[in-house]
């Protein structure tokens, strides 16, 4: 039986933002989510999905434009899936996640709760990322308009973003303004390189084809790491291309590759070759270095994490004598950072070459109050820990976006540390969590922090005392 054809709805009012950076409006009684729109747009709506109780929908034609919209920066704007809120000023996109923020605490958590204070804006609002990633690939995606035009397209070489809900797809990226311009260069060098030598590129399907990735790395020292992956085992190809980067970008201080046989994108379980330089670069902190490595993780936004990591610190209202469990320390960056206000630190982690660096960390730094245990959180906190390694006092946490295990909550309550710091990069979880800290806990304070502009994500640090 034919699907009956979904309507086009003239003259559609959007009213406001939702999850996921989509925008929403009525239609009937049905909220329909819509992609790239702004409150305040009249547009004509296709209707794309209908269910019992929503609608999605695209926009067919702009009637009339929000008063809130301003021009789009990148010329990807809409197809590469990134930055999607680059169509609304950044002080509106600051409203929108304070009021996300709001919502979680408000309907989920449903506990008592301080006024929030004003999210912190990020400084810097292009170039703040210090990690991206790009993939190669021989089926480079085409827009709507090269698909309707005349034109032939026989190279299909693409060195940029995937696709959002096209696996083998790669948007071909001419400029990204997630990080500085050098970025930039490189990926369009390596590019046009790989095309004048006649290299082939990855093919996912078949999981072929000597170029498939490139991971770039920025410091705030001004350091920077390259990483290309090869899928082929072919050195004088690899050493061609990568003679020719260490020449042209001298500036690249860590220079590796990687040969990856697998049909997955994951570097975590291969050998990293050190093609020239160091194996690291170094991110600075109020004298603290930190050394992130190619596998390591770092807050992808190295001027915000530090701000970040300042309110963690204040609203742990360390005075020199306490016992401080880190909760989720990854490469133990806040464990360092707070460990020269503390009596002893000590973080937990699942992965353990994080917990390596965090250790490396300590000892570069000339830190000898801390201590770093590997392992699964529900399986290495347990009140034998607790026992063993002393009550802490206060308690830094910062899960990732699925929050905290229940067996986890459990053990903090069952700890009672005076003070609890939570960090969490989705509101939503943390505000279950805050539900069931509640039997023990009262939120204090609330400070929401913007790390990624023109996209819906949004940082939260809430400040818990014991009752």
């Amino acid at each position: 039986m034919k699907k009956k054809a979904l309507p086009i709805i003239e003259n559609f009012e959007i009213t406001g933002v939702a999850a996921e950076g989509k925008s929403l409006g009525r239609w009937n009684d049905l909220v329909v989510f819509i992609p790239y729109g702004a409150p305040g747009d009249v547009v004509d709506l296709r209707i794309t999905r209908k269910k019992h109780s929503f609608a999605e929908g695209q926009i067919a034609r702009m009637v009339t434009p929000s008063p809130l919209r301003v021009e789009p920066f990148c010329e990807h704007f809409g197809v590469c899936g990134g930055c999607k809120w680059q169509h609304l000023p950044y002080e509106s996109q600051l409203q929108y996640k304070q009021q996300q923020v709001v919502d979680a605490l408000e309907r989920i958590a449903k506990v008592e709760i301080p006024p929030i204070n004003p999210i912190l804006g990020s400084a810097e609002t292009r170039h703040y990322r210090n990690k991206l990633e790009f993939t190669f690939s021989n089926k480079s995606w085409l827009t709507t308009e090269q698909m309707q035009s005349d034109e032939v397209f026989d190279d299909r070489n693409a060195l940029g973003f995937h696709i959002p809900g096209s696996f083998d797809k790669v948007l071909d990226i001419k400029r990204c303004w997630l990080q500085a311009d050098i970025s930039n260069d490189i990926r369009l060098f390596i590019r046009d390189y790989a095309i004048r030598q006649g290299y082939s590129f990855y093919d996912i399907r078949n999981n072929q084809g000597l170029m498939r990735m490139i991971m770039v790395r920025t410091a705030s020292t001004g350091e920077m790491m390259l990483v290309v992956v090869f899928s082929e085992p072919n050195q004088a190809a690899i050493d061609d291309v990568m003679g020719a980067i260490r020449d042209r970008f001298p500036q690249i201080t860590s220079l590796m590759y990687v040969v990856n046989l697998k049909c997955n994108d994951s570097i975590a379980d291969q050998d990293i070759i050190l093609f020239s330089g160091r194996e690291y670069i170094e991110e600075e902190m109020e004298g603290l270095r930190f050394r992130v490595g190619p596998k390591s993780f770092y807050q992808t936004n190295s001027r915000q994490a530090y701000e970040l990591y300042k309110v963690a610190r204040r609203m742990a209202g360390l005075t020199g004598d306490e016992l401080v469990y880190d909760l989720y320390t990854g490469t133990g960056t806040i464990a360092n950072f707070v460990a020269r206000q503390a009596r002893q630190v000590i973080g937990i982690e699942y992965v353990e070459d994080a917990i390596e660096d965090a250790r490396l960390n300590s000892r570069v730094n000339g830190i000898d109050n801390t201590l770093f245990f590997a392992g699964d959180m529900k399986d290495v906190l347990t009140d034998a820990f607790v026992a063993e390694h002393g009550r802490p006092d206060v308690m830094i946490v910062d899960p990732p976006r699925a929050g905290m295990h229940p067996d986890v909550v459990q053990v903090i309550l069952n700890a009672e540390p005076r003070r609890i710091v939570y960090v969490s990069c989705n509101p939503a979880t943390q505000a279950r969590d805050l539900a069931m800290l509640d039997a023990k806990y009262r939120v204090t304070e609330i400070q929401p922090v913007d790390m990624f502009p023109h996209t819906h994500h949004v940082e939260n640090v809430v400040q818990l005392e014991i009752r």
